[in-house]
């Protein structure tokens, strides 16, 4: 029989054990962050009829979505967590109690061309606060909180939460005459980091954008300082259009609780070339960047939105969210050894049996189970030296060992795999020492 090359997809993320118990927990972190600030959990089909995600999708996105036919359904595999959240909230509306506070962490599918860090198949870990026609600005400054939360309990601390808000680079857009350029611009200045500043010059001028309003905009997303002397300094444009006037109060109010929320200053910034490429943020924006590895880019990114759901109904369902893209995030962290995977295995003991009967040696894992203490046995016929390796090479710290001698007198030998030492106890007393270790 001719056999078959073992092979993944390029694109794809598959890991070992020890990298996949690292993922795991740093999942099971965030998950327990946004819970930590009331998050309800939701889950939505991986799958989804075409007509549903392609409601607002168009150029790139509709490139990149995996579609197919089964029968007489046209179907879609959802590439973000967003458009399934706008299709549930209006879907389940008079079932949800509003503000509607949700995350969900799921895999996405994305048709782009993988490149080392980027994925077909990756998880998403989102928050979102949806109101019922309106939703406080104060719901923007609790965001930053709950990034600088989640950051810290990965493991982080020297990060910076990056905001703005659309609104002032719309109102400056407005005063120049560039409103029908805006949200392209927005796009490009969203790039500045990534191509450099000549590159973004060299593309407005393409755009037949005068070079006396390139220089304007240059001038205010280069704007430095404290962040209480970048707001001076925007008080100081005194630009009276209405948007702007509006996006700056909106922005003072998210810095000036943000603060009050436990973001400190050192943790958080407004930075005026934020803008965030996506179209729909219509308001604050935030990305998040580990500042020793920059290089990563934003590793939680989102933003205000007016109007979720409305290619799903009427209601006007405004929400501010974010979105930490963790395959990547877990993947880069790991290429530059940023992470250490130190775990090799769940099982915190191995009981090792010696005897033909293995009646009390299952007997014994059973009971450190029932005490919630993960325990594995090693049941095949082998010499107790490979036992001992195989505990080694998984780094398992306990190994029990259970002979003829142990049963006859009701006891166990205990191994700290760590230190060498070795003590003959009473199960119980097992049972006790590792539930306070």
């Amino acid at each position: 029989m001719n056999k078959i090359e073992p092979r993944t997809l390029p694109g794809f993320l598959e890991l070992l054990p020890k990298e996949q118990i690292m993922f795991n927990e740093m999942k099971e972190k965030i998950q327990k962050s946004y819970e930590k600030f009331g998050f309800l959990p939701i889950d939505t089909p991986i799958i989804e009829m075409s007509e549903i995600l392609l409601a607002k999708a168009g150029g790139e996105t509709e490139k990149q979505i995996y579609a197919f036919q089964k029968g007489d359904n046209n179907l879609a595999l959802r590439f973000d967590l967003t458009v399934p959240l706008a299709k549930y909230v209006a879907e389940y509306y008079n079932d949800l109690s509003f503000p509607f506070r949700r995350y969900q962490i799921g895999k996405v599918y994305r048709g782009e061309r993988p490149q080392k860090g980027r994925f077909r198949e990756f998880y998403q870990c989102d928050i979102d606060i949806i109101g019922d026609g309106e939703l406080s600005i104060l719901n923007d400054a609790e965001i930053p909180s709950i990034i600088y939360n989640t950051i810290k309990e990965i493991g982080f601390d020297d990060f910076t939460i990056c905001i703005n808000n659309r609104k002032l680079l719309n109102g400056l857009f407005k005063e120049l005459n560039q409103e029908e350029n805006s949200v392209e611009i927005m796009r490009i200045i969203d790039k500045l980091e990534k191509i450099g500043q000549d590159s973004v010059v060299e593309i407005l001028e393409d755009m037949n954008v005068p070079k006396d309003t390139v220089n304007k905009i240059l001038e205010f997303i280069q704007i430095d300082g404290s962040t209480e002397e970048k707001l001076r300094k925007l008080e100081e444009m005194n630009i009276q259009n209405e948007v702007f006037v509006q996006g700056l109060q909106e922005l003072k109010d998210v810095v000036k609780y943000a603060k009050i929320f436990g973001v400190p200053d050192e943790n958080f910034k407004v930075d005026l070339t934020i803008a965030r490429g996506l179209d729909y943020y219509t308001g604050t924006v935030y990305e998040t960047f580990l500042n020793e590895y920059r290089s990563i880019g934003s590793v939680c990114s989102g933003g205000r939105y007016e109007n979720l759901a409305e290619y799903y109904t009427d209601k006007k369902l405004p929400g501010v969210g974010v979105s930490i893209g963790l395959s990547r995030l877990f993947y880069k962290l790991n290429e530059l050894q940023a992470i250490k995977m130190e775990q090799k295995s769940i099982s915190k003991v191995l009981v090792v049996p010696m005897v033909e009967d293995m009646s009390k040696p299952i007997e014994v894992a059973t009971m450190l189970r029932k005490n919630n203490i993960p325990t594995e046995i090693y049941i095949e016929d082998k010499k107790i030296k490979t036992k001992f390796k195989y505990a080694d090479k998984l780094q398992i710290p306990y190994v029990i060992v259970i002979g003829e001698d142990e049963i006859a007198n009701d006891v166990v030998s205990f191994k700290n795999m760590v230190t060498g030492e070795q003590q003959t106890l009473k199960i119980e007393d097992v049972i006790k020492m590792l539930g306070q270790a």
